[in-house]
């Protein structure tokens, strides 16, 4: 295959090479993890706290759970599972990027958590055994993955029978207006804070076109359903600036 022909992915709103990607968005989540956390609850004035707990509400989580949080270098959702784990019970804490979860780990063991593992992992190839897992979650992540349709595949493929997924994004907004206002301040506001506290304009204005170009709400059901999930479904949050989508295994 010549260079003409190689694969495409979405970087943002620019097109690169497939292979290309991973390396990109592991240069975004190097310069932006120390402040990760700060920008979160900066940017959405503290609300993507009250959006993780709903899910957590939603995943109707059992302490004898297998559970495996993607994308999770925060450690947000596992903090929020750990009191409904038992000890018959497993909880995986996940991120493809190294600096991201060594620092949502090293958090959660600060704070006193420690009835989980943690593993770096690319959710388009999930390195555990088939049906192994009750619930897969992964918060903010999947806009990241360069093939979504491989992360759920894998994801399919790692849950038990009846098993389900669960995925927090950021989606599209309901309201025409309360859309133009939000893309206003994703696009002028939010790389303009991020050089401020974080010191880098251009990762943040990265991940405000990857919102941009992640899959609205049907969008994502249809690929859902085509990796085989059944029972699909999404609730909007805050007028759908961001979704929960569940879904699951036969």
């Amino acid at each position: 295959m010549n260079e003409n022909q190689k694969e495409k992915s979405t970087f943002g709103f620019r097109e690169v090479d497939s292979d290309k990607k991973r390396d990109l968005v592991d240069g975004v989540f190097n310069a932006v993890s120390d402040n990760y956390d700060l920008m979160n609850d900066f940017l959405s004035l503290g609300i993507h706290r009250l959006w993780k707990r709903v899910a957590i509400e939603i995943a109707e989580i059992r302490p004898n759970h297998r559970v495996l949080d993607l994308a999770g270098g925060t450690g947000d959702l596992i903090k929020l599972m750990s009191p409904k784990i038992n000890k018959e019970g497993l909880l995986v804490l996940s991120d493809i990027n190294e600096n991201m979860l060594f620092s949502g780990r090293d958090r959660l063991i600060d704070q006193g958590i420690h009835n989980f593992e943690s593993v770096q992992l690319d959710a388009q190839n999930i390195p555990f055994q088939k049906d192994y897992f009750d619930l897969i979650t992964i918060a903010f992540g999947l806009r990241n993955v360069t093939e979504k349709g491989l992360a759920l595949d894998s994801i399919y493929k790692c849950l038990k029978p009846g098993g389900r997924v669960l995925i927090l994004e950021f989606s599209k907004p309901e309201n025409e207006i309360f859309r133009e206002i939000y893309d206003l301040y994703s696009f002028e506001v939010i790389p303009k804070i991020g050089e401020l506290i974080a010191g880098t304009e251009e990762s943040y204005r990265y991940l405000a076109e990857s919102i941009r170009m992640h899959p609205d709400q049907n969008e994502l059901l249809e690929l859902m359903e085509k990796s085989g999930f059944i029972d699909c479904s999404y609730s909007n949050l805050t007028n759908g600036i961001v979704a929960i989508h569940t879904g699951s295994k036969r």
